[in-house]
């Protein structure tokens, strides 16, 4: 398949990531090996392909490339490959096979002090709230839902045009008028209603977009690409996300009481969080390959590498308790950012719930003869969409 032109590498240049490989560092924001702002990096370099520990840009070759790192074997984007296979996160891969170099850090848990205090240093950079990091963002929108995470980020682009997506009177769009109102930034809120033929419409460009077609994903990846079709369309080249927050930070409920989970291995709340952690690569595939796809470029304040590295070394106390989870990315947005407490204390529905896109996907499903009593049904009304739009 003959590829459209694209550079060898994105997020550092080749001296930052061949000083990173040669250290072994995962993650050289923090070393000083190049920006401290690096939020992952991949491509081609020399004669291999790279990507960082996180898998935060993610990178592809064909299956059966004797050389995958030929200008027609690789790629940023599955959709530009007959058999793409991701190359895996802090890995190298050359003709003869992939070798990991880099990996997650595991750091014992920090006194409750200084790992709050990391953490706020690490977000106040990522954010801009302390001044220190001074980048461009008159390209940059913002995915917008009024949960804590995505209103952290607006604080940091507080000029940005904010873009939340959903069905009519849906969680998503109830939610973000009511943070921008409490923020000052109602002007700035731009929401996409959806219908059943966006849907209809969109489905087909997520499941290209990513190569996936399960349910999940699907109705996770289609609100984001929307929001980043919309803001492409009106002229942005970037939009900022929350991703990341979640994992990094324990917002999922099954990282509560870990030894009374059946999601996860772990019996403590930190080695659950690690689990989520480590999931990461795989979603961000999902999701960045949606992005360009759309033409724009992911902004993560919080997959940054010294965000992340003050993140794994939180005690759990400090990341879900039964009464509360992100507890230390809360406290930023209340005590460092100004949040108020109806946006920093709140909980938000994950997105394919808080937009109704699952639901109504459901819906749409059922209409069209396939009922819930049959095996996958989202997953085969899914296919059939493909199907039609080629």
């Amino acid at each position: 398949m003959t590829q459209p032109p694209q550079p060898p590498l994105r997020g550092a240049d080749a001296a930052v990531i061949r000083a990173t490989l040669n250290a072994g560092d995962p993650l050289p924001g923090v070393h000083g090996r190049g920006s401290a702002a690096i939020g992952g990096f991949g491509g081609r370099l020399d004669d291999r392909l790279v990507r960082d520990v996180l898998g935060r840009q993610p990178v592809y070759s064909e299956a059966d490339a004797d050389n995958p790192t030929a200008d027609d074997a690789w790629s940023f984007s599955p959709d530009n490959l007959e058999e793409p296979v991701a190359v895996p996160p802090g890995g190298v891969r050359t003709a003869d096979g992939d070798e990991t170099i880099l990996t997650l850090p595991e750091p014992p848990a920090a006194d409750s002090d200084v790992a709050i205090s990391a953490v706020t240093d690490a977000l106040s950079s990522a954010l801009g709230v302390d001044d220190t990091e001074t980048t461009a963002t008159d390209d940059v929108a913002v995915a917008f839902s009024g949960g804590v995470d995505s209103t952290l980020v607006a604080s940091g682009f507080p000029d940005a045009p904010l873009y939340v997506v959903g069905f009519e009177g849906c969680h998503d769009i109830a939610a973000a008028r009511e943070a921008a109102a409490a923020i000052d930034r109602a002007d700035d809120l731009i929401v996409i209603e959806l219908s059943h033929d966006d849907l209809i419409d969109a489905v087909p460009r997520v499941a290209a977009a990513t190569g996936r077609t399960n349910p999940m994903d699907v109705t996770i990846a289609l609100p984001l690409l929307v929001v980043a079709e919309r803001a492409a369309a009106d002229g942005y080249d970037r939009l900022a996300l929350g991703q990341g927050a979640d994992e990094l930070f324990g917002g999922y409920s099954k990282v509560v009481e870990p030894a009374d989970d059946h999601r996860v291995d772990s019996d403590t709340v930190r080695g659950a969080v690690r689990e989520a952690v480590e999931t990461l690569p795989g979603q961000l595939e999902r999701d960045v390959c949606g992005l360009s796809a759309a033409g724009v470029e992911p902004v993560t304040p919080f997959l940054q590498d010294r965000v992340v590295d003050a993140a794994l070394r939180l005690p759990g106390e400090l990341l879900a308790t039964p009464d509360a989870r992100k507890i230390a990315l809360r406290r930023v947005a209340r005590e460092t950012v100004g949040l108020p407490e109806s946006i920093a204390g709140a909980d938000k529905k994950a997105v394919q719930y808080g937009t109704y896109v699952s639901r109504e996907l459901d819906r749409l499903a059922r209409q069209n003869g396939y009922k819930r009593r049959m095996d996958d049904h989202v997953g085969q009304y899914i296919r059939e969409l493909c199907d039609t739009a080629t």
